[in-house]
């Protein structure tokens, strides 16, 4: 593998290393190692009960955490592949790059922002480095999935000065010092930034359209849609009337375009800058971009969908009631830990170790959590959640 990569790809075999040394693995390079770990561990399953926007029991066949992350994998891996990059790096970071999500999505994690406000913050980039690099608890030597350095600096995507140098104090050279230094990851960590936000865009698309709160008369009038649609129905006239095959077909090649809009425009900014290696590359510009007219059409289709589904009526009313669960229990924690596990309760930082048990619970377990300690039920469909349905 080594051989094939890319002059400015991550070499595995030259890793940075891990906080603890571990001796290497005889059949698997070290960003190999780190995906799977990351796939076997606690925290990776519990995001398959974690909401993208839509809430647990609103439907089996919404996104979740899980499988965001799974799309975002796939997306950079494509990338990876035809760029010669590190595979394995990108499918680690793509995999963990969630891990510190809350339950019920922004809302949870604006609810905990919120509590945690007097005491330190809370971001899910942060909670993420801090699941991989503490709250994992798999082996006997260390805390956390020990994971390298360079898949622990592409989950740190966004990071405040402030949160910077605190980090930088802890780990002098570690992941936090190019928020200080003003360079940049890895490309194997900027294609998935991309491709997470690639991922988004079309497949909460898919989900408003699935939920009924999007209509497709709505997207006509968008760029990338619009025109993108028009050559569906010139090459499969009858598609229009053949159910969801058209919306399919429109965001696959959305997303087919815009992968291929990314490598070409990377392609050309590789080719221009020429940097040595991995280690160039990171003093560089940001590269992983798009070209500024699909980056135009992107950000249409972005704004549209906040107006339009994150603050429709309903989805405002459920992040609402989410606020309201996790202020809540944040708040019955807070004043009894003994409710809480021992490895919590007993934590000399009580608010952070509230915001930890919060960040790691599913929708389902949080919202069993608030009925057990307050006797309500923000969401009474989750008593009843959606039948299971068969199809797309």
């Amino acid at each position: 593998m080594t051989a094939a990569l890319a002059p400015w790809a991550v070499d595995p075999a030259r890793s940075r290393g891990r906080r603890h040394p571990e001796p290497p693995a005889l059949d698997r390079g070290e960003h190999q190692r780190d995906r799977d770990r990351v796939v076997h561990s606690t925290a990776f399953r519990r995001l398959m009960y974690k909401t993208q926007v839509f809430i647990n029991h609103e439907g089996d066949l919404f996104r979740t955490r899980l499988t965001h992350s799974l799309e975002v994998a796939q997306l950079s891996r494509s990338v990876a592949r035809t760029l010669a990059l590190n595979e394995d790096l990108v499918e680690a970071i793509a995999l963990a790059h969630d891990m510190g999500h809350t339950p019920f999505g922004h809302a949870g994690q604006d609810a905990l922002q919120a509590c945690m406000a007097a005491h330190g913050g809370f971001e899910h980039n942060l909670q993420s480095l801090r699941v991989v690099d503490r709250l994992e608890q798999r082996y006997p030597a260390f805390d956390g999935l020990n994971l390298s350095f360079e898949t622990r600096e592409g989950i740190l995507k966004h990071c405040s000065r402030r949160r910077a140098e605190a980090l930088e104090a802890a780990e002098p050279g570690g992941v936090a010092r190019r928020f200080i230094e003003g360079t940049r990851p890895s490309l194997e960590a900027q294609v998935v930034n991309l491709a997470d936000e690639i991922a988004y865009n079309a497949h909460d698309v898919d989900d408003g359209m699935r939920s009924g709160l999007l209509d497709e008369a709505q997207l006509v009038g968008l760029a990338a849609y619009g025109r993108i649609r028009r050559e569906v129905l010139a090459e499969h006239p009858g598609l229009e009337s053949a159910g969801r095959r058209l919306l399919f077909e429109v965001l696959r090649r959305m997303l087919a375009g815009q992968v291929r809009q990314l490598v070409d425009h990377l392609r050309q900014a590789l080719r221009e800058h020429a940097p040595a290696d991995a280690d160039a590359l990171r003093r560089l510009p940001l590269l992983a971009q798009l070209p500024p007219p699909a980056r135009a059409e992107f950000d249409e289709l972005k704004r549209f969908l906040f107006s339009a589904l994150y603050r429709h009526p309903q989805v405002m009313q459920t992040t609402a009631a989410a606020r309201q669960v996790v202020s809540e229990l944040f708040d019955a924690y807070a004043a009894a830990p003994q409710e809480m596990p021992a490895d919590f309760s007993a934590a000399d930082d009580r608010p952070r170790a509230v915001a930890d048990y919060i960040a790691g619970m599913t929708d389902r377990f949080a919202l069993r959590e608030y009925h057990r300690l307050t006797g309500r039920v923000p969401f009474p469909a989750a008593l009843h959640p959606a039948p299971a349905v068969a199809g797309a």
